[in-house]
């Protein structure tokens, strides 16, 4: 059975919705001033938020700190309809290191930038079934909301002004500046829910009775944050952050009604009416994560600005694979006699560090950096067994991992031409960018991969390595290098007036796939001091990425008792290059964008359309096991595998939406001051190629490199619209946040039609009220999912196990209503 709704629920959460959409759409965050000078997708110094080419949200600091969840990756998600945050469960790393979509493309899609420089991406490349299968991306969750003074998110393609990756957009987190005040915040917070799903009915003959419904109190969360404004020198800054969360799980198995233990003659084992039954670890990691980071900046002599930062987080992860039952094959009974749990623990070791100085020269003014950043990623697998080691078999393995580092150098001039025959100055800038990238995939202690020989009861070998996530071997050990150099120029000036122009070119060479080209034209014209319209049009692209190049994996199988290898091979690698894989290529993307901004009194509506054609996109092929693929390996002389998959290049899609975004100040008089906030993201998404090789298409039947529910994860499991409102009120020392967001339909894509699962849309609902006692003492209470939503639960032929009751395309997740409270004092 699915969740009844509640009436009274639906009703009040979809009062609140409608209330707010009878105003306008715009985004869900404090409304921007008119006057915020943004520096995302401009070079032009004083350009104000609603003054730009191209559209640009601001999120500012008092909106992240005014969250239930600290992630800033959720709070992204709340304030900003065309980002995504779906927040799988059994996907191995990507439990651990989650990736946000902006516009409906790719993780890796989106460029991210620390105070204007290019931030480094997680070593882990997601290879599971979830949003963003085949990706490398940022991690922002690596970033302490007590350190950010803003971010701005520039929702507009901008390679040939960033490089590599900005094709769908840019997120930019400026840091705070301070020299002086500080702050301590303490929170805590718990899942309250309660849920319901269908179950199965249990095996003939059996006598246990199946239970629908469940209430949970668990992920208890404790953050405790610090930023600190220090002076450095007589007019320079250091501000200090540090940030340590410690999170329980969250446990929202659905209830297993298999035959759990072996059999007793052909009667059922009697423990099987005392086993737990919500046997699934299904939901959010437990985690400690510590975090500091500190950004500083300070004048010289003779008008010289020196500034850098540094930032360093470990973070110590644990989530599940599937529960291994007792009569499972991969199991020792003797060792694990009720079934077990495999737990990954990863161990997250990120740190970065930039440094640089701007000046001027004659009529220039020139900066030069040089930044440093790398992710490692190292698993361990507890709670699990290798059943072909048998009694001798440890519960623990070192599993191995893998590190990506990036070196990146800047060196940017600019300049304003005064121009007779223009309204403004000609700015002018002109850079250079080398960028160093390094991939390495280590390997585990042997026992956490190799196979020992024991034989099952029935005389049949048994899989290799720990269960739940076997080690990566010496034969997937990677050690490689790339490096980039790119060329730019922007060019940004008032031809009238009204009309605003802009044209930026660049031009990089990456020593492993060549050179490419981009270029952008902007413009916006103002009819009106009120009203104006903006559009562009561009070329852009993405490098693969040295995750993607140089990622491999093996497991072994049997098949009527002889060992055969299922392998994530590198596209250079002779099997792959035997079924066509080639060396990857840039991902090629055109962009058009056509908006209008609207001054509405004291506030402002911007409505922006776009479309994204992306050519050659990078993705993680099908495992090929057909027995043709098999033979025609064989033929070629590979002996042995059972099983082959690569990144390849060869997907095109079409991405077309329209944000909507608008902000109203209200002032309620004796009733205090009210922000109202609303936006809308509608998009639509098609896979309009798919990849093919000459060697796969002589097979007969051809086999699919990018079957059925890739495509559909493309273009159905992200929510083709999706609406947020927020309202914040204030009255001298009392302040509340209302939020709602409403996820259009999501469908979880099956390998047939007969497995697709829809999800009808649903309204999440946050609420937080704080009180301000002094200027320093703040305490909040709140509730994200205050009415408890959950998506549709799987039906029982969809979930046969009982455990994942939920689909992981679910665009909010499934943790069920967080209750919490905060505390803040500031000095």
């Amino acid at each position: 059975m699915h969740t009844k709704p509640n009436p009274r629920k639906q009703l009040l959460a979809l009062t609140i919705t409608s209330l707010f959409a009878g105003s306008a759409l715009a985004q869900a965050t404090p409304p921007t001033d008119d006057n915020t000078v943004v520096v995302t997708g401009t070079r032009v110094p004083n350009r104000t938020v609603l003054d730009t080419a191209a559209p640009v949200d601001v999120i500012s600091a008092d909106t992240l700190h005014n969250v239930g969840n600290t992630e800033l990756n959720q709070s992204l998600s709340v304030a900003l309809p065309s980002l995504n945050f779906p927040r799988p469960g059994l996907t191995d790393g990507t439990d651990t290191i989650r990736p946000a979509t902006l516009r409906g493309m790719g993780p890796d899609q989106t460029l991210v930038l620390v105070n204007s420089k290019r931030r480094h991406s997680a070593s882990l490349v997601n290879v599971n079934g979830s949003v963003g299968r085949g990706s490398a991306a940022v991690d922002l969750n690596t970033i302490p909301s007590s350190i950010v003074k803003s971010i701005e998110v520039l929702r507009d393609g901008a390679a040939a002004q960033y490089g590599s990756d900005a094709i769908a957009g840019v997120i930019n987190v400026r840091l705070r500046t301070d020299r002086s005040g500080g702050e301590v915040t303490g929170s805590y917070g718990l899942r309250v829910t309660n849920y319901a799903f269908d179950t199965a009915a249990p095996p003939a003959g059996a006598t246990w009775t199946p239970q629908k419904e469940r209430s949970r109190r668990d992920g208890q969360t404790g953050t405790f944050s610090l930023w600190k404004g220090l002076p450095l020198g007589e007019n320079g800054f250091l501000t200090l952050a540090a940030e340590y969360k410690d999170q329980a799980h969250t446990e929202r198995s659905g209830y297993d009604m298999r035959s759990l233990y072996p059999k007793v003659g052909t009667a059922f084992d009697p423990r099987e009416n005392t086993i737990n039954r919500f046997d699934t670890w299904y939901g959010e990691p437990e985690m400690q994560q510590s975090t500091f980071f500190a950004n500083a900046g300070m004048n010289l002599e003779g008008g010289a600005k020196a500034y850098g930062w540094a930032s360093y987080q470990r973070r110590d992860s644990q989530s599940a694979a599937n529960f291994r039952a007792p009569n499972n094959a991969g199991n020792v009974l003797a060792i694990w006699p009720d079934g077990f749990i495999p737990l990954i623990a990863p161990v997250v070791d990120d740190y970065s560090a930039t440094g640089g100085v701007s000046w001027t020269m004659g009529d220039w003014d020139l900066d030069a950096s040089l930044g440093f950043g790398t992710n490692k990623m190292a698993f361990n697998v507890i709670n699990t067994v290798n059943a072909s080691l048998g009694t001798a078999s440890k519960t623990s393995f070192y599993a191995g991992g893998f590190q990506y580092g990036q070196a990146v150098a800047n060196l940017t001039a600019t300049r304003a031409y005064p121009m007779a025959s223009l309204s403004s100055p000609l700015n002018v800038s002109l850079g250079a960018e080398a960028r160093r990238e390094r991939y390495n995939l280590f390997a585990g202690e042997p026992d956490s991969w190799r196979n020992g020989g024991v034989l099952s009861a029935a005389g049949a070998p048994l899989g290799s390595g720990s269960q739940g996530f076997p080690g990566y071997r010496p034969a997937n050990e990677t050690n490689l290098y790339r490096s980039a150099i790119g060329l730019f120029a922007d060019f940004e000036a008032n031809v009238t007036k009204q009309l605003l122009a802009s044209f930026a070119l660049r031009a990089e060479h990456y020593t492993d796939f060549g050179s490419n080209l981009s270029g952008k034209l902007a413009a916006r014209y103002d009819f009106t001091p009120n009203f104006g319209l903006r559009g562009s049009v561009q070329n852009g692209f993405r490098a693969p990425s040295p995750q993607q190049q140089g990622f491999t994996a093996t497991s072994t199988n049997f098949i009527n008792g002889v060992p055969f290898e299922i392998t994530t091979f590198k596209p250079n690698d002779p099997v792959a290059r035997a079924l066509g894989a080639k060396d990857l290529e840039a991902e090629k993307s055109v962009n058009i964008s056509l908006g209008a901004v609207a001054r509405v009194g004291k506030g402002s509506l911007t409505i922006d359309a776009y479309r994204i054609n992306v050519k050659n996109r990078i993705v993680l092929s099908e495992t090929l096991q057909q027995s043709n693929v098999i033979a025609f390996l064989q033929q070629q002389g590979f002996q042995g595998i059972g099983g082959a998959r690569f990144f390849i290049n060869g997907v095109d899609t079409r991405a077309q939406g329209v944000d909507i975004v608008g902000n109203w100040p209200f002032a309620l008089d004796n009733a205090g001051k009210l922000d109202l906030t609303l936006a809308a993201n509608f998009s639509d998404i098609k896979v309009t190629k798919v990849p093919t090789t000459n060697q796969l298409s002589a097979l007969n039947p051809a086999p699919v490199l990018f079957a059925r529910q890739n495509v559909l994860i493309f273009e159905e499991a992200q929510p083709k619209n999706k609406f947020s409102a927020n309202a914040n009120w204030t009255k001298d020392a009392w302040g509340a946040t209302l939020r709602a967001t409403r996820y259009g339909k999501t469908l979880s894509p099956g390998t047939s039609a007969a497995l697709d699962w829809p999800m009808s849309a649903k309204t999440l609902v946050d609420l937080e009220g704080r009180y301000k006692f002094n200027k320093s003492l703040t305490l909040a209470i709140g509730a994200e999912n205050l009415f408890d939503q959950y998506s549709d639960p799987f039906p029982p032929a969809l979930n046969t196990n009982g455990g994942p009751v939920w689909s992981n395309y679910s665009p909010f997740g499934r943790g069920g209503r967080y209750v919490y409270g905060r505390a803040s004092y500031a000095f």
